[in-house]
């Protein structure tokens, strides 16, 4: 059995403004999602240990999608990613590796267009279903909710494979 919370890190003391604490909490959790697959093999990470289509290679895939649908389209305009599907049916031809390195560079990607995003309060696209134009002040909050909420699926599902615990 692995030594409890092996994984475990502390949360962000970031607190020097609005945008220093929010995006100190978004890397925190994106880097969380990271830290659940390391150091596992393909297999491991397909595998399929709940009743949905969820599994950690997944769930990289359908935030590998929310970084560019939501940072590259909706705040930056990109059209490239206005049809995303967020599908966690992963092809067989995609490693871990390849989404592990779609994730950093979508990543990337996202925290250039936040970094040239005006003022929080600037209202961005609205997404196609909605009416409403938010804020990228909105769409930060969002995300980060979002990829929080994934990375502790995916914190579930590893320990489930190999009992690694820890945030």
């Amino acid at each position: 059995m692995a030594e409890l919370e092996t994984q475990r890190e502390p949360a962000p003391r970031n607190d020097d403004g609005e945008r220093d604490t929010t995006l100190a909490f978004l890397a925190f959790a994106r880097h969380s999602v990271l830290k659940k697959v390391e150091g596992l093999a393909d297999d491991q990470l397909r595998r399929r240990l709940v009743v949905s289509d969820t599994t950690l290679l997944g769930l990289l895939q359908h935030l590998v999608d929310g970084e560019r649908y939501w940072f590259g389209h909706v705040v930056g305009g990109d059209p490239r990613w206005a049809e995303v599907d967020f599908s966690m049916v992963v092809p067989d031809d995609r490693t871990g590796a390849d989404l592990v390195a779609d994730y950093r560079a979508a990543i990337a990607e996202s925290d250039r267009h936040l970094a040239a995003a005006g003022s929080w309060d600037d209202q961005v696209a609205a997404p196609p279903d909605d009416e409403r134009r938010w804020s990228v002040r909105w769409v930060v909050a969002h995300m980060t909710s979002e990829v929080a909420r994934h990375a502790g699926h995916a914190d579930i599902l590893r320990e489930q494979i190999d009992e690694v615990t820890g945030r």
